[in-house]
């Protein structure tokens, strides 16, 4: 039976996510479907939760074995320093690739929401033995910070409202998730998921210090890590099949992005969603998971 702190939903004890031991590093992981199946790896943008629970469902009834992850410094993942990373966005690319040998999945199909859309676009590029496909949802193909003459930045009235709110108390369950929940009505997305997507993320935080309560809903880590070199230039050498999925309404990352993306990787198929904002909607996780499943 679901208990309920603070009129947020708090799920039963018993944490169904696992750590797995790559290359000295935990990474937390939750599967869904049989584990003999081909193999879908899902890198969290930060946490595991970015991917819906109903996309994770869909792959694993579609034959699929869905593995979502947290990246380091989130969820049940390695945390050191979150606030001085002391690892590139190379490594988390190395993390993904080793994660796949260790679930004896290889080749996958990777895929990255988010921030988590950079480090599948780098890890497919140093590791292409690794994996056999690649889906990006609502991510660029430049690291944080200001992005190529040619591509669009965040939208710029929708940044001013997101950063000039105060902080929440880290240790406040509730004024963290309503925090989210304000956040995600500013962007275009869905209070009432983010609301409750926060309270998730939340209890399964290790602690409840600022830096790394912050680490897990913010994802402000990644402003933190070295980005170079640059790999923009190399997409045109990803060989293997893609799909670039972009929300028409993202505010933060606009959809230009994702249309450069889908130009600049041979043969990639572009999926917008037309009422999508910044998340991945409930309401677009079937057509989602379809268009995945076609990549193979």
């Amino acid at each position: 039976m679901t208990r309920i702190n603070a009129g947020i939903p708090v799920p039963p004890p018993g944490d169904p996510t696992t750590t797995v031991h790559v290359d000295g590093v935990a990474l937390g992981i939750e599967s869904f479907g049989d584990e003999d199946a081909p193999l879908v790896l899902l890198a969290g943008g930060t946490t595991m939760l970015s991917w819906p629970d109903a996309l994770c469902e869909r792959l694993a009834a579609a034959g699929r074995r869905a593995v979502r992850y947290d990246l380091r410094d989130s969820g049940n993942s390695t945390t050191a320093d979150p606030e001085a990373p002391g690892y590139t966005l190379r490594g988390l690319a190395a993390d993904a690739a080793a994660l796949v040998d260790a679930l004896g999945g290889r080749p996958a199909h990777l895929a990255g929401i988010g921030v988590a859309g950079m480090v599948a676009q780098v890890a497919v590029l140093d590791h292409p033995d690794a994996f056999s496909a690649l889906t990006l949802v609502g991510t660029r193909a430049v690291a944080p910070g200001p992005p190529d003459h040619d591509l669009p930045d965040h939208d710029r009235a929708t940044m001013s409202r997101l950063f000039a709110r105060p902080l929440p108390d880290w240790g406040d369950r509730e004024a963290v998730a309503e925090f989210a929940a304000a956040g995600a009505e500013i962007l275009g997305d869905d209070p009432v998921a983010a609301r409750a997507t926060a309270a998730r993320v939340w209890d399964r935080t290790p602690g409840t210090a600022p830096p790394v309560q912050a680490a897990n809903q913010l994802g402000m880590v990644f402003s933190r890590l070295d980005c170079r070199p640059r790999w923009r230039e190399r997409l045109p050498g990803i060989g293997i099949p893609t799909l670039v999925v972009h929300g028409r309404r993202d505010r933060f990352f606009p959809v230009g992005n994702g249309e450069a993306i889908a130009r600049e990787i041979p043969g990639a198929r572009l999926l917008v969603l037309e009422e999508a904002a910044t998340a991945l909607p409930e309401t677009a996780v079937g057509e989602v998971a379809e268009a995945m499943l076609r990549l193979g």
